[in-house]
């Protein structure tokens, strides 16, 4: 973490003191994101085809499910490559909250091809098509191989960026599909009973939708500003609190820049003036306990002369 510190007079009886600390997680490698955008676009049209060709509605939805994560792919490396760019006057943070964006556009996304799939396998239940199980089977099994290899580029950027696991997520719910759609062609192949395959579908959107809607709560807080997750603000303000020589933190605000970087802001009110260091070394216990890479932090001495919202 690189960081510094400076001091400012404000013509009041006190100093008021800013200490920043920046630290930025590269986010994933677009080339990940492209490497995965012609693999399954490619598999959607050869997908497409073989459902047209084979008379199977599975296939065709299998694919109109393959796309949506390809548009999905699609927003989170566009938010990968804007999160590098260079901020402005305009937009002084850059474009870092595009990744946040992007894993929200991702959630929704999800949910409403879940919903798809469902209103499609209810139609199927009661109208059972007949089904080519062979060439589902062979179709759907390279379906399952491409996604879950998909998958596997963005496994380990997942813990710590939201946008990644957007992605992740997406090539996962891809690859259960197609196995789920592996299982019924053969259960189907076996029984001759068409009525397994809308009841998988069903059953794979349950699941889709259980790995969902933790990625919409988290993206949809991070949009909102709120606290990161994972994150308790009263142990970061009693951390704030028991610095030596501080006699009171309050103004303590704390959200995500993006989906990978933190940011504080605090007023820290103290007896005496801050000692050397003093900002420098807050600033780095912050980023080591909490990991907030980017805090400003406000001295004021009692009586808050220079804080207007206190």
């Amino acid at each position: 973490m690189s960081g510094y510190s400076h001091s400012h007079d404000h013509g009041h009886s006190h100093d008021h003191g800013h200490a920043h600390g920046h630290h930025h997680h590269a986010p994933p490698g677009d080339w990940r994101y492209g490497l995965a955008l012609v693999i399954n676009l490619a598999f959607v049209a050869v997908e497409f085809v073989y459902g047209l060709l084979a008379g199977s509605t599975a296939l065709v939805a299998d694919a109109g499910h393959n796309l949506s994560d390809v548009l999905g792919l699609a927003l989170a490396g566009g938010a990968a490559w804007l999160a590098r760019r260079a901020p402005s006057r305009r937009r002084t943070y850059g474009f870092r909250k595009a990744t946040v964006l992007a894993a929200l556009g991702n959630a929704v996304l999800l949910i409403f091809v879940c919903g798809a799939i469902a209103i499609e396998a209810s139609h199927r239940l009661t109208a059972p098509p007949q089904v080519a199980s062979s060439t589902v089977m062979i179709v759907a099994g390279v379906g399952f191989v491409l996604n879950l290899g998909t998958a596997l580029l963005f496994m380990s950027a997942r813990h710590h960026d939201l946008n990644a696991r957007g992605a992740w997520l997406h090539m996962l719910s891809d690859a259960a599909v197609s196995l789920g759609v592996v299982v019924a062609g053969g259960l189907i192949f076996l029984t001759g009973w068409s009525w397994i395959d809308p009841v998988t579908g069903l059953l794979i959107v349950a699941v889709i939708l259980w790995g969902t809607w933790g990625l919409l709560r988290e993206s949809l807080d991070m949009a909102l500003d709120s606290a990161p997750a994972g994150l308790d603000v009263d142990e970061v303000k009693t951390a704030l609190s028991s610095l030596p020589g501080v006699t009171e933190a309050h103004h303590l605000h704390v959200w995500s820049l993006s989906t990978t970087e933190r940011a504080l802001t605090v007023h820290l009110v103290r007896d005496a003036p801050a000692p050397p260091g003093f900002l420098a070394e807050t600033a780095a216990m912050l980023k080591a306990r909490f990991g907030v890479g980017h805090a400003t932090i406000q001295i004021e001495t009692p009586g808050r002369d220079g804080c207007a919202d206190c």
